[in-house]
């Protein structure tokens, strides 16, 4: 009796109770908690049938969807510094970006790439707010750079999908002068007669609101987005007031001029096709190249 109790039983019972369904096969909504399959949520782009809330969107499913018949090359991603200023915390900045980089496949918080979007040929820059909270360093501010060189040689629109908690607090001062690097890349954008479109998801803040995120000669921001220098919560502790509601929300900055449209995720690759265009034209024919990305 005594084998049956402690050798037969618990083998059965572990055959009966093993779980071969994935951990990710459900996603909660953060905007309503409803329970959504995982399968139907990314077919659905990562919004909410039920509210409508936009979750945040890495970069390669951003530039699959984004893309004609979601065709993209990405652009080389530059090799920086990892750890500039030997900086520790609770741990090492290196085992930080060893873990983000372990997370997120990527090697820094900015992707670029380039492909067709409405025929046209367009670069694309993408904020990962998985990777250490999508936060500007110097490898940020280099592949923010390198995007816009593409642009120029490639003449064709440059487009940047912001998400950041702000500058990365490890890289210190370096971070910060990303501010005035990445503006100087723009403006060279802007020079070239080239356009330069940004689409504000959320949450966008701090330094790359203060510099490239608010530069646009479009600004488009997606429903819900939370954008702003700093938070509601520190705003509110330094005016001692409070806030309207929806204050620094994409739809409340549209409303006071912050922003030209809010457009859902569904609608975004049509509405820069028509944007590309308009901006586009006028210009010679061989200066708005419609070719496929190499």
């Amino acid at each position: 009796m005594n084998w049956l109790t402690n050798f037969v039983r618990p083998k059965i019972r572990a055959v009966l109770n093993k779980r071969d369904t994935p951990d990710n096969l459900w996603h909660k909504c953060r905007g309503c908690g409803q329970l959504i399959f995982h399968k139907e949520f990314k077919a659905n782009l990562f919004v909410c049938a039920h509210c409508d809330h936009h979750e945040r969107m890495g970069p390669e499913d951003r530039f699959a969807t984004l893309f004609d018949d979601g065709v993209f090359k990405t652009l080389t991603e530059p090799k920086t510094a990892d750890d500039p200023l030997k900086f520790r915390d609770q741990k090492r900045y290196t085992e930080r970006l060893k873990d983000a980089r372990a997370k997120t496949k990527d090697t820094d918080a900015l992707q670029a790439a380039v492909g067709l979007i409405g025929g046209h040929e367009a670069v694309v820059a993408v904020q990962n707010f998985a990777f250490m909270g999508g936060s500007m360093g110097v490898g940020v501010g280099e592949a923010f750079i390198r995007a816009a060189e593409a642009a120029l040689e490639k003449t064709a629109p440059f487009i940047v999908f912001t998400a950041a908690g702000g500058a990365r607090m490890q890289e210190g001062i370096l971070s910060l002068m990303q501010m005035p690097r990445t503006t100087v890349a723009v403006e060279r954008v802007r020079e070239a007669g080239l356009p330069y479109i940004v689409v504000l998801t959320d949450p966008t803040t701090g330094g790359v609101t203060a510099s490239y995120a608010m530069l646009g000669d479009v600004q488009l921001a997606e429903p819900g987005a939370l954008v702003g220098f700093a938070g509601p919560r520190v705003i509110e502790q330094t005016i001692r007031e409070k806030l309207p509601d929806g204050f620094q929300r994409s739809e409340y900055l549209l409303e006071h001029g912050m922003v030209d449209a809010v457009v859902r995720r569904h609608d975004l690759r049509d509405t820069l096709a028509r944007m590309i265009d308009l901006l586009l034209s006028g210009r010679p024919e061989d200066e708005t190249p419609r070719q496929a990305a190499e």
